[in-house]
C-alpha cells in the first residue's frame, strides 16, 4: 500500500505536508551511532587489560577468593623480617590486581553508561574494594605499633627495599593513626562520611528543575547544569542573563537545603581531622604530600597580588564588549568570535606532534603511535560519557576518553592536555614499580598544563592574522583565569569556612552566602557589577565536597608555564629535567619533584612568574583591541 494514500484518507493534505516535513527534519539530524557500531580502530583497546568480560569475571572470582588471605597476616606483621614483607607483597600484589579489575569496569562503564552489565560489574568491583579496605584495616595500626628498634632495623633489611618508601611515610602518619578498632570503625563510616555530598549531587543533578530558556535562535531549550554553561556562551546578552536568573532562583529556593549538605560535609572534614589529632583540617589535607601550609597561603597571596590585572581584563572585555557594564554572565561568551577550524584526528595528532618538538624524538614518537593507534576512545556514541579524561593504568595503555569534533579548535588542546597527562603515566610506569607508579593529583595538571602551553605557543608563531593571534591570548587569558585564579578563590572559601567551622562558628545560609561575597568584591574588583544572586554559586560547586584539592589546579598551572619557559628557553639539562619529572611518578614526594624539575613551589616565584605571563597577554590582547 502507498502510505501516502492512507495517510490521505485519515488526515488532510496539510498533515500530510507536515508529517513528510517532519521526516526530512528527522532525517537531517545525525545520529549518534551505537557502541556496536563504532569502528574498532577509533577505540581503545581495553583487551590489554583483560581478553573479554569473561576473563574479568573469572579475575574477580579469583581475586575475591583471596580476599580471606588478608587475616592470616593478622598480629604477625612484627615477627619478623620474612613475614613482614610477605604479608606487604601480598598486599601490593591485591591492590594491582583490583586496581586492574576497577580500571576496566570503569572504562567500560564510561563507553556506554546505559549498559546494565557494566553498571553491575562495576557495583560488584566497589563492593569489593570495601570489604579488602575493610580486610586490610588492621595492617597500619599494626605496622605502627612495631617499636622504632624493630623498625628500623626492617628498613635496612633487602627484603623490604620494594616497600622502604611506603613505610617511612606510613611511619609518618603514626600521630595521627588510631588502634586497629578505631580504624575499623573509622573505615565502615566511609558511606555515612559522604552522605552529604551524596545528597548534594542528588539535588543538584536530579531534583532541581530550572525550566526552559529561549536561544538566540529562537529555541526553546531545557536549562540544565550543562545547558547552563553553553547558554552563557550566547552571544545574545539576554539569552545569559534569563539563563542566569531562571538557573540561580532554584538555588535560590532550596538555599537551606543546600547551605545543610555544605555544612554537613566541612563538619565531617573537620571531625576526621580532630579524631586523627591534626591542628586543623587544612593541615590533614596538606599532610599526605608533605606540602607545607605556607604553600596554599603563599598561592593566595600572591594571586591576591595581581588581582589589579584580572580586574583591568574586565574592564578591557566589557569596553570590547560595549557594555555600560559587566556582570558575571558576561565573562564566558568570547570576546573573539570562534576562528575557523577543520582538524581531522590524524591532522590534529599531527599539529599536536609539531607543538611538541621541544620534547623530543622518544617523547613524541611514542606519543604519535598512542594516539595514531589505539590508546583513545575517540568520538562520540550513544550512551558515552561525556567529556574528556585520562586513565593511566600500570597493566595496560594509558587511555584517553574524548569526544572529539574535527571543527572545534578547543578539542586540539584537550586533546594535547590529556595526551600529557597519559605520557606522563606512561613514562612513570615504564620507570617505577608499582607501588611508585601513581603520580599524586598535586602534580597530575602539570604535564597536561604543559603541553597546553606548547602548542598554544606553537599556534601563536604561526598565526596567520591579528584575530587569529587575539583569539589564542584570550585563550590562554581565559586558563588562567579559570585556572589558577578562580581556583585559588575556591581555595580561600573553602580556608575561612573550615575555619569558621572549627572556631565553632555556625555554618548559616547567610554566613556562607557573605563569607563568599566579600571574596567575590575582591577577586572581581569594584568596578564589577555583582548580581545578588551570585553568592549562591558557594553553594554549588562540586568541589567543595573535596576540599581543599582545588587549589592544586592553580599550582599545577602556575608549575608548568613556569616549566615551559624554562625548557623552551633551555638547554638538553631543562628538558632531562623535566623528562626525568615525568619518569619519577611518586618515587618523591611532590615539591620534591618538581624543585628537581626546575620550579621550587615552596616559594611565590612560580605563580608569580605565571601571573606576569598573565599580565602580558592582557597588554598584549589590548593592543590587538584597541
Amino acid at each position: 500500500m502507498n502510505p501516502l494514500h492512507d495517510l490521505k484518507d485519515r488526515s488532510s493534505e496539510s498533515s500530510v505536508l507536515n508529517v513528510l516535513k517532519n521526516e526530512i527534519e528527522m532525517a537531517k539530524v545525525k545520529k549518534l551511532p551505537s557502541r556496536n557500531k563504532v569502528k574498532i580502530g577509533d577505540t581503545w583497546d581495553l583487551t590489554q587489560l583483560y581478553e573479554s568480560d569473561e576473563a574479568w569475571d573469572e579475575a574477580f572470582l579469583k581475586l575475591e577468593r583471596k580476599l580471606r588471605q588478608f587475616a592470616k597476616f593478622r598480629g604477625k606483621l612484627g615477627e619478623s623480617t620474612a613475614m613482614l614483607a610477605k604479608a606487604l607483597k601480598f598486599d601490593s600484589d591485591f591492590d594491582r590486581q583490583i586496581e586492574r579489575l576497577g580500571n576496566y569496569a570503569y572504562l567500560k562503564t564510561t563507553q556506554d553508561q546505559a549498559n546494565g552489565e557494566y553498571q553491575r560489574m562495576i557495583g560488584r568491583f566497589q563492593n569489593l574494594a570495601t570489604r579488602s579496605a575493610e580486610a586490610a584495616s588492621y595492617m597500619r595500626p599494626e605496622l605502627l605499633e612495631i617499636s622504632k628498634t624493630k623498625m628500623k632495623k626492617y628498613l635496612a633489611d633487602p627484603a623490604i627495599k620494594p616497600y622502604r618508601l611506603n613505610l617511612e611515610r606510613l611511619l609518618r602518619f603514626k600521630p595521627h593513626t588510631l588502634t586497629d578498632r578505631e580504624e575499623q570503625l573509622l573505615a565502615m563510616q566511609g558511606e555515612m562520611a559522604s552522605a552529604a555530598g551524596k545528597a548534594f549531587r542528588q539535588l543538584l543533578d536530579a531534583d532541581l528543575k530550572f525550566g526552559n530558556v529561549t536561544n538566540e535562535k529562537g529555541e526553546e531549550v531545557e536549562l540544565s547544569n550543562s545547558t547552563f554553561s553553553e547558554l552563557l556562551y550566547s552571544p545574545k546578552r539576554t539569552v545569559r542573563k534569563n539563563a542566569f536568573k531562571m538557573y540561580y532562583a532554584q538555588f535560590q529556593g532550596h538555599e537551606n537545603t543546600l547551605a545543610a549538605t555544605l555544612n554537613g560535609s566541612i563538619q565531617s572534614d573537620v571531625y576526621y581531622a580532630r579524631v586523627r589529632n591534626y591542628d586543623s583540617a587544612l593541615d590533614q589535607a596538606l599532610f599526605a604530600d608533605d606540602v607545607p601550609r605556607s604553600v596554599y597561603t603563599n598561592l593566595i597571596k600572591t594571586v591576591r597580588k595581581h588581582l589589579p590585572a584580572l580586574h583591568r581584563f574586565y574592564d578591557l572585555r566589557r569596553r570590547a564588549m560595549k557594555l555600560k557594564k559587566i556582570h558575571h554572565y558576561d565573562t564566558y561568551v568570547p570576546i573573539i568570535r570562534s576562528i575557523e577550524s577543520q582538524y581531522s584526528w590524524d591532522e590534529a595528532v599531527d599539529l599536536i606532534m609539531e607543538s611538541l618538538q621541544p620534547l623530543g624524538q622518544e617523547y613524541t614518537t611514542t606519543l604519535e603511535e598512542g594516539l595514531k593507534g589505539r590508546w583513545c576512545d575517540r568520538y562520540p556514541n550513544q550512551g558515552k560519557q561525556s567529556g574528556a579524561f585520562s586513565y593511566g593504568v600500570y597493566d595496560g595503555l594509558p587511555y584517553i576518553m574524548m569526544n572529539y569534533h574535527p571543527t572545534v579548535l578547543n578539542d586540539v588542546f584537550t586533546l594535547t592536555h590529556e595526551a600529557g597527562h597519559s605520557m606522563h603515566s606512561y613514562m612513570s610506569s615504564k620507570h617505577q614499580p608499582y607501588e611508585y607508579y601513581n603520580y599524586t593529583i598535586f602534580v597530575a595538571e602539570v604535564a597536561s598544563t604543559f603541553n597546553e602551553q606548547l602548542l598554544s605557543r606553537h599556534l601563536l608563531d604561526n598565526a596567520q592574522s591579528d584575530k587569529h593571534r587575539a583569539y589564542l591570548i584570550n585563550n590562554e587569558i581565559d586558563d588562567v583565569r579559570s585556572t589558577i585564579i578562580r581556583q585559588t578563590m575556591f581555595a580561600e572559601f573553602e580556608m575561612i569556612t573550615h575555619e569558621m567551622a572549627e572556631a565553632g562558628e555556625p555554618l548559616t545560609v547567610d554566613a556562607l552566602k557573605s563569607t563568599y561575597r566579600k571574596l567575590l568584591e575582591d577577586y572581581f574588583g569594584p568596578d564589577f557589577e555583582l548580581d545578588e544572586e551570585l553568592p549562591l554559586e558557594c553553594l554549588r560547586i562540586p568541589h567543595f565536597y573535596r576540599a581543599f584539592y582545588v587549589y592544586k589546579y592553580a599550582t599545577g598551572l602556575s608549575a608548568a608555564i613556569a616549566l615551559s619557559q624554562r625548557v623552551l628557553d633551555g638547554g638538553q639539562q631543562e628538558l632531562s629535567d623535566y623528562l626525568s619529572f615525568l619518569k619519577g611518578g611518586c618515587s618523591k614526594y611532590p615539591l620534591e619533584l618538581l624543585k628537581d624539575a626546575g620550579v621550587d613551589m615552596t616559594t611565590p616565584k612560580p605563580v608569580d612568574t605565571a601571573l606576569k605571563h598573565f599580565e602580558h597577554q592582557v597588554d598584549s590582547l589590548e593592543a590587538l583591541l584597541f
